[in-house]
């Protein structure tokens, strides 16, 4: 993608207007501009960085606070003058301290919002934590962890008892997503294979 590509005829002061979704919750968080400077060095260092029209200057979002925008992918729209981005965020966007600019009701499921916690655990690697004992005995614990989960999803199913069924399926379900978090695959990707499939 280029900044070229874009139809900046329609775009006021010639600057490209950007919306930046989480990639894991799909929740908007913000609204941003971009000149070809930022829009390329967006796509150089993998973080989001907008022309302030107030400063008449470049900024990188999370310069100052550390709560940067790390970018999954982008998307012109269909009349090719507006961009969004998926985007990784470190930690609230929004100057206030919440996770967006906007103040929509928090409608994540609860698969997202447990894979961002996974996605947490992994970076931090706090003491005491199952999910980090997980990530330092690696892939081959994980995956074992997975297949012994889905073992036993099957067999309460093939049982017919639906309350174990439950419980051994939520420990599959949470074992899968470690397994994701640690082969750096996201919700989102499966979800797109899946459309793709579709």
């Amino acid at each position: 993608m280029k900044f070229d590509d874009f139809n900046l005829s329609k775009c006021a002061d010639g600057l490209l207007p950007v919306i930046i979704q989480d990639a894991v919750s799909l929740k908007v968080l913000m609204l941003g501009y971009m000149n070809r400077e930022a829009f390329d060095l967006t796509q150089f260092t993998g973080k989001v960085t907008f022309y302030s029209r107030t400063r008449n200057c470049l900024w990188t979002k999370g310069e100052t606070s550390g709560n940067y925008l790390h970018v999954e992918s982008m998307y012109a729209d269909c009349d090719g003058d507006t961009l969004l981005i998926m985007a990784h965020p470190d930690g609230p966007t929004c100057h206030r301290g919440t996770t967006a600019c906007f103040d929509t009701p928090e409608e994540e499921g609860f698969a997202r919002s447990l894979a961002r916690l996974i996605h947490t655990r992994h970076q931090e690697m706090p003491e005491n934590s199952y999910t980090t004992r997980l990530f330092i005995k690696g892939v081959k614990k994980i995956a074992q962890k997975v297949g012994e989960e889905a073992v036993e999803s099957a067999i309460e199913a093939v049982d017919g008892n639906r309350s174990r069924f439950i419980y051994e399926a939520a420990d599959l379900m949470y074992h899968y997503l470690v397994l994701l978090e640690q082969m750096g695959v996201t919700v989102a990707d499966i979800e797109r294979e899946l459309r793709h499939r579709h």
